[in-house]
């Protein structure tokens, strides 16, 4: 599964057909896919939307986000399944849906509406990536600004009091240089060091707490499974389901990651001998080992996060959104250690958690401008509107696209300079889309399904089950949404 500049990833070529392993120890070192989603996932919808969750409505919708952690893997299992065992993409894939069409599937256009509008999420990333680096380096803008010479300088005052716009320029076009000089691979291991790290980072803040006045009892945890939700707390609670866990733009990338990888091309063209079958199967096995250990992994961080927001966060009232959202979020790290025999270690977690923000940050910016930039290109030759015939002319466009999207949302950020607002935007356009994608999921598995591949009885019940629950979901949000605009209070 090598990767070239020649190689088409999208092609289902005869000399690419390999074996599935037969170990586990074999399987664990094909794994990947899941692990660039988990740095997609883990980013602002756990540092910000789950944490301003916590800290809106304590620990009692902790149930809420290990539910939105687990429900989804399902419909992303059945989306790397199909892609697996057909050789296409989650857009070739919705593009064969019914219903009406203008150039590609109704679908389709939904999701490009849905991904335009998630560059919100995008502009804080950026933002917010800003607001950190100000705090670890409060005069590096306007020194540079200085040093620079007189036109540079004469931004001077500017930056002293917009000091995140240097600091969301310099990573926006940092992130932009790296997408442009490299491919799936280094994507994979630059993400699988950025998550251990942050995963890591996040838990020990956990568990330091309990030696701390911020400790979290049993008591907290069990009323966190009451099945309740504040009404203060629905929008955000909406957004947070969309966009923690497997959101609806990691749930259409998925099979991108894993047609890259090299499942598809390993198991082959789909043909009737038992050859094939045998191939699919293993593949298969793969990527649900994949996808569950990467569940595993951004499960952890994203609820080792919104305990962080319960327990630090909302006792003191604080909520981390507009300017000051990084410098408050630093309070979930430095308030515990106050007065207690941790308070040495203030300076190392300030600047821990700074570095921590922003590699969370940076790498969701990363990944998501990745796949963003792969399927826009993709729609946009299904669609008609402009078509590639060569791997060249394909990369050609998914580089265009990493630089306009980082760019567009930079502008964003510029124009509202409020992260949270742009974190829930997104998230509850994520949010509204997922039973649509859960839904176009069923039936292509229904319409489509290779017995021989799976799944199993069992796994069939409870993907239905996570369509309805993730319907439900979004059904009661956007009624009580509507209902709040039609009567405010």
């Amino acid at each position: 599964m090598n990767e070239s500049s020649e190689t088409d990833l999208y092609a289902l070529p005869k000399d690419a057909i390999k074996e599935p392993p037969h170990s586990l120890f074999q399987a664990l070192r094909q794994i990947g896919p899941g692990l660039i989603l988990a740095a997609s996932i883990v980013g602002t919808g756990e540092l910000i939307n789950t944490t301003s969750l916590g800290a809106n409505a304590g620990f009692s919708l902790l149930w809420l986000i290990l539910l939105s952690c687990v429900i989804k893997v399902f419909i992303q299992i059945e989306l790397g399944r199909y892609a697996i065992t057909h050789g296409k993409t989650t857009l070739a894939a919705f593009d064969t849906l019914p219903g009406p069409r203008v150039g590609a599937s109704w679908l389709c256009w939904l999701w490009l509406i849905m991904t335009l509008v998630t560059q919100a999420q995008i502009a804080a990333m950026e933002g917010t990536v800003g607001q950190a680096a100000h705090m670890a380096f409060p005069n590096a803008a306007p020194a540079v600004a200085a040093a620079a010479g007189k036109i540079v300088a004469s931004w001077q005052p500017f930056l002293e009091t917009r000091q995140e716009y240097f600091w969301a320029s310099v990573t926006t076009l940092a992130a932009i240089l790296l997408l442009l000089s490299g491919g799936y691979k280094r994507l994979e291991k630059i993400t699988t060091v950025l998550v251990g790290l942050v995963t890591l980072f996040t838990v020990a803040s956990v568990v330091i707490l309990q030696w701390t006045p911020f400790h979290i009892s049993w008591e907290n945890i069990e009323s966190g499974f009451t099945f309740a939700v504040p009404t203060t707390a629905m929008a955000l609670a909406l957004s947070a389901f969309g966009i923690t866990g497997v959101g609806a733009a990691e749930l259409v990338a998925y099979p991108y990651w894993c047609i890259e990888k090299g499942y598809a091309r390993a198991a082959g063209p789909r043909t009737e001998d038992e050859g094939w079958a045998h191939r699919a199967r293993g593949w298969t096995r793969v990527m649900q080992l994949d996808a569950w250990f990467s569940m595993a992994v951004f499960t952890v961080a994203t609820i080792a996060f919104y305990l962080l927001g319960a327990a630090v966060l909302h006792p003191q009232g604080l909520d981390p959104k507009g300017p000051e959202m990084i410098p408050t979020l630093s309070h979930m790290y430095l308030h515990p250690l106050e007065g207690t025999s941790l308070a040495g270690m203030r300076n190392f977690t300030r600047i821990a958690f700074l570095l921590g923000a922003w590699a969370v940050l940076f790498k969701t910016l990363y990944v998501a401008t990745a796949a963003n930039s792969r399927l826009t290109a993709d729609f946009l030759n299904l669609s008609g509107l402009w078509k590639f015939h060569t791997p060249k002319s394909r990369e050609r466009m998914i580089k265009l696209f990493c630089v306009v999207y980082p760019a567009l949302s930079l502008g964003l950020y510029y124009a509202t300079r409020e992260p949270q607002f742009l974190i829930k935007v997104g998230g509850i356009s994520q949010g509204l889309m997922l039973p649509l994608i859960a839904g176009g999921t069923l039936y292509l598995k229904q319409r489509d399904l290779d017995r021989r591949v799976g799944p199993a009885f069992l796994t069939d019940i409870v993907t239905w089950l996570a369509f309805f629950g993730i319907s439900a979901v979004a059904i009661y949000s956007v009624v009580d949404l509507v209902g709040k605009l039609i009567h405010p209070k």
